[in-house]
């Protein structure tokens, strides 16, 4: 195995303390190393130096050497390597280290500057700070405090610029409160490749706009919010609705695709307020879609399925399942198949030897579909997925549009990639093959089922949604959004990621784990977990790719599998994420 080549480290001194980095590394970077902060706004570590704003000026200096012979010259005083200061300040951001760098970021010089930098930049910012969407995570804000001057010589009138501009559908500019950093300038041009925001005017009168006739309205447009340092660019979704500090914070991952994109859900009392991206390099960089943050609204929908029923009738969760293992197991219960077609001794209660399909789903979790193969098996069922594939944008949509069907691949639930439709199982069912379906989560009509063929079989239906298919239903189970619960997904590099409950769910929907833990149990006579952690030791024992994982041992990263057995199946034609730093980290869906 060849290792990766080592970089070239340099050694440099930032206030005092040698760090050895690798060659080039910017100066900011250097000093978070050191756990030093060099203030910035301009400055992204994901996009192109501007140099901007001016507010990380450093003082700098290299080793002097004599012109002549290249000798060093000593200082007398301490016996070592005389330093050569830069009398003016510098901006870190452009600096990047060499051998020999001395930076200073706290001399006087530094403070001074940051000072002066902190006065212009509030000279016509706005004091709306009780009223801005940015307050408890602005750098401004934060910036100073800890290195402003803490009065203002500035006497005259601040110069009015327009609060409200729709720079886009998603996106909200006051532009009184904009800093001029340029950063989702950058990010528009470099990361969306969507080139049309840049600034108009001169001086205190510059301005960010549109390009004539244009836009921000890429499906990206909300990172440049996320990235924004002030509260210049606001979420039109989320403005004037939660103040930061009150909300919790919970990892998640977006489920539009396979991508995987991490995500954190900002969540205050019960309730969903936005989705911002949570940082994985290996991953979505800093990054999701705009159609990502917008999943939530799932959560209070208002076909949202709360309530279980037999027949079109409500029930209690108890009675449902009950019924819903009458149908799958073929024990005589609330719900029989009274048509003529019926064999008596099914009436009775025997079951059908493969007559029972299952559509598993690949917007399950691993668990849930691990789940879901021991309820097959113990039933000898037949299991289908429903594939979904799109136009994937080369950046974090990819064109396989469910985000777990590797996971059904991993656990066996599938040998083979799924279609889009479900033609194996329209021909058993017009056969009178199949005589009960369970649906998980998916609509069957939409994959290719008629109304026709779903009044020949006994359909349970579990899932998040109303929908054709639980119109049709003959026992309908409610479950959990992924904002509701905890479980794990294969992305499409095979990274098992995990994503934890943000929300509870409503009343009386019970945990997907628990309502097939349930029917798994009532098929195989035996009692099946349904919490995380036993669940785990039986998924470690049973799946060999995940024999020594565990729900809580997977890093926030992710945990990369070993993708072997499945590298030459054809998923979906080839994408590469353009601003990945790593081609281990390229999509591939």
């Amino acid at each position: 195995m060849i290792s990766a080549p080592k970089p070239d480290l340099v050694t440099v001194n930032i206030d005092g303390k040698d760090i050895a980095v690798p060659k080039g590394t910017n100066v900011i970077e250097a000093a978070r190393q050191l756990g030093i902060e060099i203030p910035h706004y301009c400055y992204h570590p994901k996009l192109t130096i501007a140099g901007n704003c001016r507010m990380c000026l450093i003082e700098m200096g290299m080793p002097a050497v004599d012109p002549a012979t290249k000798a060093p010259i000593m200082d007398a005083a301490t016996g070592k390597q005389k330093i050569n200061w830069i009398p003016r300040p510098q901006i870190g951001c452009a600096t990047n280290a060499s051998p020999g760098l001395h930076v200073k970021t706290s001399s006087p010089m530094a403070r001074e500057a940051r000072e002066g930098v902190t006065e212009f930049l509030l000279i016509n910012h706005p004091l709306d700070c009780p009223i801005c969407d940015q307050a408890g995570e602005c750098k401004l804000q934060e910036f100073s405090t800890a290195y402003g001057r803490g009065y203002s010589r500035f006497v005259e009138q601040k110069n009015v610029k327009p609060k409200r501009t729709e720079l886009g559908p998603r996106v909200t500019l006051d532009d009184e409160r904009c800093i001029l950093c340029s950063r989702c300038i950058r990010f528009c041009k470099e990361v969306a490749k969507d080139d049309v925001l840049g600034f108009v005017d001169r001086g205190s009168y510059s301005t960010l706009t549109c390009y004539p006739g244009k836009q921000l309205a890429n499906n990206y447009s909300l990172n440049t919010v996320d990235i924004c340092p002030v509260g210049a660019l606001t979420s039109t979704d989320f403005r004037f609705k939660m103040r930061v500090w009150f909300l919790k914070e919970t990892p998640s991952i977006d489920t539009e695709s396979s991508v995987g994109a991490n995500t954190t859900v900002s969540s205050r009392e019960g309730v969903i307020y936005r989705i911002t991206p949570r940082q994985n390099d290996a991953v979505n960089d800093t990054w999701m879609a705009d159609s990502g943050r917008l999943l939530y609204k799932q959560v209070k929908a208002d076909n949202r399925l709360l309530a279980p029923s037999i027949n079109g009738a409500a029930t209690a969760t108890e009675m449902a399942l009950k019924a819903a293992a009458d149908l799958l197991v073929g024990r005589t219960g609330p719900v029989r198949h009274d048509d003529d077609a019926t064999p008596a001794a099914h009436r009775a209660g025997a079951p059908y030897q493969g007559s029972v399909a299952i559509v598993g789903s690949g917007r399950s979790s691993v668990e849930e579909q691990f789940l879901t193969k021991k309820l097959a098996d113990a039933l000898k069922a037949s299991v289908s997925l429903v594939s979904r594939v799109g136009q994937g944008d080369k950046l974090l949509i990819s064109a396989d549009r469910n985000p777990n069907v590797r996971g059904a691949l991993v656990t066996g639930l599938i040998s083979s990639l799924p279609s889009q439709q479900l033609t194996t199982l329209a021909a058993d069912i017009d056969a009178g093959k199949v005589k009960t379906v369970l649906s998980i989560g998916e609509d069957l009509t939409a994959a290719g089922l008629t109304a026709a063929q779903l009044a020949k079989v006994a359909v349970v239906y579990l899932g998040t949604h109303q929908n054709a298919t639980s119109n049709a239903a003959k026992v309908v189970i409610p479950t959990l959004t992924v904002f509701e619960k905890s479980g794990t997904f294969v992305n499409q590099q095979f990274r098992l990621q995990k994503f934890a409950k943000a929300v509870p769910g409503p009343a009386g929907v019970a945990d997907d784990l628990v309502t097939l833990a349930s029917l798994a149990g009532a098929a195989t006579r035996s009692t099946v977990a349904s919490d995380l952690g036993t669940l785990w030791s039986a998924i470690a024992a049973e799946v060999k790719p995940l024999a020594l994982a565990t729900y809580a041992n997977v890093p926030a990263t992710g945990l990369l599998l070993d993708a072997t057995p499945w590298a030459a199946l054809p998923f979906c034609e080839g994408e590469t994420l353009h601003f990945k730093p790593a081609a281990s980290a390229a999509a591939t869906a």
